[in-house]
């Protein structure tokens, strides 16, 4: 996004809103302040994400051995977040039907846990599952492809 707000802008100021004319000579000298306001748009919300820095993600707790997740995280709010010790985990259900893949935790309960999806862990998401079922073999790995 940050990419093509400033090829609009470098656009913007480079056309000459008096010369913007097809072979037939009907200029659209509108298009180009125009081209302006939507580069400096994606710029502006480019710059925004970037500052904002919502992040999405997981880590194992070196010292209580949870398995920690969260999202939405900024640099004036936790965000969502979630934690639980792999002992407590009973499944870990991959689907990869369809255009968009989903991952679900669920606890010894049968409870899908809440925060915990594929934006949260690194593609591909049945790579990491297979890792953390192999390093917890007691937690089922439901796989639907």
């Amino acid at each position: 996004m940050l990419l093509v707000g400033a090829m609009f802008i470098l656009t913007a100021h480079t056309v000459d809103p008096l010369k913007n004319c097809d072979e037939g000579g009907n200029c659209a000298s509108w298009l180009v302040p125009i081209a302006g306001i939507i580069g400096w748009s994606a710029l502006a919300m480019a710059l925004g994400l970037l500052v904002v820095n919502p992040n999405r993600g997981c880590r194992i707790d070196s010292l209580t051995g949870d398995l920690l997740w969260w999202q939405d995280r900024t640099l004036r709010s936790e965000g969502n977040t979630g934690r639980i010790h792999p002992s407590r985990i009973a499944r870990i259900r991959v689907d990869l039907r369809g255009d968009s893949d989903s991952v679900s935790l669920y606890d010894v309960d049968g409870e899908r846990l809440a925060w915990f999806d594929e934006t949260t862990i690194p593609w591909p998401y049945d790579r990491w599952a297979a890792r953390f079922h192999r390093a917890y073999p007691h937690i089922l790995l439901d796989k639907l492809e």
